[in-house]
């Protein structure tokens, strides 16, 4: 395990990856942008250090040696939404991707990778998480949207099942959702989703809409490859399909 310190460091990023290259690559890159880094091989140690040290963001390597990745980024999400999650994965490991998404990650990058990219993720996915507010010009007196069945709570910031059952979101997730039932059955681009869901940054990454979305319909379509709720318009943005009531 090794940490990289810096005395201006505000935020704490926990790298999770074998390779001894890359672990100091990422910390002294990141160091010296003003991150103090912990880095460590093995789940076990990632564990011990979110058990130990108030942790801002996790990069984990999905194809740790002889430790299943996803079951250690479900461990991850199951413990805290709250703590981002950049994967690393193989440039052919398409399924590690999409799986890794499913859980909750929030972004990811392949191998090899340039630590300025990784930098600049990082940056993007922590603004997320810091705008994770309610959102701007939203009605305080409004509790609720309801939708097809499903009950979105602003209050508690929890989504409901038509069967009763609740359904985890990430912060990301319940901006988006939000942001969409404020403007159904309206054509939104991706540019107005990033602002009305807080996630916009300096680095223009629009494919978190795309990652966001895909989440979204995993959790909320009946048969999320033929969406109905969340429609594209090609070559235009995204539109909410349902009805949406309020509750105040």
């Amino acid at each position: 395990m090794s940490t990289a310190p810096t005395s201006t460091a505000t935020s704490h990023v926990l790298v999770v990856d074998d390779d001894q290259a890359i672990r100091q690559l990422v910390s002294e890159y990141l160091g010296l942008n003003d991150f103090r880094v912990t880095a460590v091989t093995t789940g076990k140690e990632m564990l011990d250090v979110l058990g130990a040290e108030v942790i801002d963001l996790v990069v984990l390597d999905l194809r740790l040696p002889g430790e299943d990745g996803m079951h250690l980024a479900r461990r991850l999400r199951e413990g805290s939404n709250k703590v981002p999650i950049i994967m690393l994965t193989g440039r052919l490991d398409e399924a590690d991707r999409v799986m890794g998404l499913e859980l909750g990650a929030d972004d990811y990058l392949t191998k090899p990778f340039s630590p300025r990219e990784l930098l600049a993720r990082i940056r993007a996915v922590m603004r997320r998480y810091e705008t994770a507010a309610p959102l701007p010009g939203r009605d305080e007196a409004l509790r609720a949207y309801r939708f097809a069945g499903w009950e979105l709570n602003l209050r508690l910031r929890r989504l409901t099942a038509p069967t009763g059952e609740r359904v985890p979101l990430t912060n990301g997730e319940f901006n988006l959702l939000a942001a969409f039932c404020a403007a159904p059955e309206r054509v939104l681009t991706r540019d107005q989703l990033l602002d009305l869901s807080r996630l916009h940054t300096t680095e223009v990454y629009d494919r978190s809409i795309d990652v966001q979305i895909l989440r979204l319909r995993r959790k909320i379509e009946p048969d999320h490859t033929h969406p109905q709720l969340i429609r594209t318009e090609r070559g235009a943005g995204y539109v909410f399909g349902a009805a949406v009531t309020t509750v105040r």
